[in-house]
């Protein structure tokens, strides 16, 4: 389980995650373009920006840092 934080934090699943980005099951609808932070307790904390929302969560990418692929397997290894 995650936090999204956007303009309150919000409980987060991660359904799947890559070093470019992930899809965010919650119920939290940031706009797309809007930047999130995403904290995991393993993998830490990473910037993010929402490109797309469903009816299940969000879809956002991860900005062009080297953590980014860190994030996505310490976030799968748990």
């Amino acid at each position: 389980m995650c936090i999204l934080e956007a303009d309150s934090p919000a409980p987060a699943g991660i359904r799947t995650v890559s070093a470019r980005g992930a899809f965010l099951e919650t119920n939290a609808r940031p706009e797309p373009g809007s930047m999130i932070t995403l904290r995991h307790p393993h993998a830490g904390a990473i910037r993010a920006e929402v490109v797309s929302t469903g009816k299940d969560g969000v879809a956002v990418i991860f900005g062009p840092e080297p953590r980014a692929l860190g994030f996505a397997l310490a976030a799968l290894t748990v």
